[in-house]
């Protein structure tokens, strides 16, 4: 088959093209088939018009539009839509059903109605989502909001990342014959194994920091402390609007701040070194409907570098995760919990191996050549 994947934005920074797309488009291509992936130039305009193959994929950012307001949208809505029908696809497959992209799909529809269109949903954006997250433009979110329950309706197929986002697709009105779940998959990296002989345990808290509640890592540091004070906190990513500004604030003022080794935002091939220096992972969340609904990609990141987890109990973490064969799962907003679990792992060398390799044999299951296999299926649903 030929298919055409829109993307919501491009290759960089965000996650959902890096840690999703690419890799099932590298995947199906593996599998004989040929994939384009086409992106709109959001957020990095710097790639407008470029195409550049990544393993056999070619990756595909239109122009950004020369004109202002709504006739920049038309026009960017065009461009997306000229570069998927000039690969004379069997399939389009959009990413996300939001902005451009999904303006673009829609109207394929519209021009070619036999065309089969299949929708993936990989997170929650309308209410409780990345609308009340991001300072969208009112209208935006109003768009937003419509092409996310409107657009699975008219899809053929619709994939999706999440258990959650399987009952949400079905609440729209979906039939559950056109609803596959595609879960986020897992490329493995390598790391060492525990040293026994260094003086300090590392943790690792890898996060966009609004998943979760600055609060109780806190707390559940200060608890960790009074047992290991030899435990250092390795934090890796950026929030949206300074969050970490916050955790770095409230844990000086705990008297924490020496434990924090603070690395920001790092390009993706520097986080297998990182992944290398952990003992333990730790992955908080609140109990939200956007955490309920997320694929959780850095979580299967961390499980195919074999490193043990303590995770909340929130969503796909309960689907990926085995309490005390493959990790911890934590009740949320437990601040106790998670340090009790992080401290039976700090304690036990033996369980720390053990949870870890149960870890990495549990993302076996998320092989993105196995994945494949269920987007073959949702395609073949759509050209029935």
């Amino acid at each position: 088959m030929r298919i055409s994947m829109l993307a919501p934005f491009g290759i960089r920074p965000k996650g959902t093209l890096a840690a999703r797309m690419l890799p099932l488009a590298q995947a199906l291509a593996r599998r004989g088939h040929s994939a384009e992936i086409v992106a709109p130039p959001v957020h990095n305009p710097e790639d407008a018009g470029t195409c550049v193959d990544h393993g056999g994929v070619p990756v595909i950012h239109v122009a950004a539009p020369r004109l202002p307001g709504p006739a920049g949208a038309v026009q960017q809505t065009l461009a997306l839509l000229r570069a998927a029908l000039v690969f004379q696809p069997d399939v389009v497959h959009l990413f996300k059903p939001k902005g451009y992209s999904g303006l673009a799909a829609l109207l394929a529809q519209m021009v070619l109605p036999a065309l089969p269109l299949v929708v993936d949903m990989d997170d929650w954006e309308g209410p409780g989502g990345w609308n009340d997250l991001l300072p969208y433009p009112a209208v935006a979110k109003h768009m937003f909001a419509w092409q996310e329950r409107d657009l699975p309706r008219r899809a053929a197929a619709v994939t999706v990342a999440s258990r959650t986002l399987e009952t949400l697709a079905l609440s729209f009105g979906v039939a559950s014959d056109r609803i596959f779940y595609l879960p986020n998959g897992v490329t493995y990296a390598q790391r060492s194994t525990f040293n026994i002989q260094r003086s300090t345990f590392n943790l690792l808290l890898y996060t966009r920091f609004w998943e979760l509640d600055i609060h109780e890592v806190v707390a559940a540091l200060a608890g960790i402390a009074s047992r290991r004070p030899e435990a250092r906190l390795i934090v890796v990513g950026k929030g949206e609007r300074g969050e970490e500004r916050e955790l770095l604030r409230l844990a000086g003022r705990a008297g924490l701040a020496e434990m924090i080794d603070y690395r920001g935002w790092l390009a993706p091939e520097a986080i297998p070194a990182v992944l290398a220096l952990a003992d333990v992972a730790l992955a908080p969340m609140q109990d939200t409907l956007i955490n309920r609904a997320r694929g959780l990609a850095k979580l299967l990141e961390l499980m195919g570098a074999g490193l043990p987890i303590v995770a909340s109990r929130v969503g796909q973490a309960a689907e990926y995760l085995e309490d005390g064969a493959s990790g911890f799962l934590v009740p949320p907003g437990d601040p106790g919990a998670l340090a009790v679990a992080v401290l039976r792992l700090l304690n036990d060398e033996v369980l720390r191996s053990r949870l870890g390799a149960g870890a990495r044999v549990a993302a076996t299951r998320y092989a993105w050549d196995t994945l494949a296999l269920t987007a073959e299926r949702a395609y073949r649903r759509a050209r029935v």
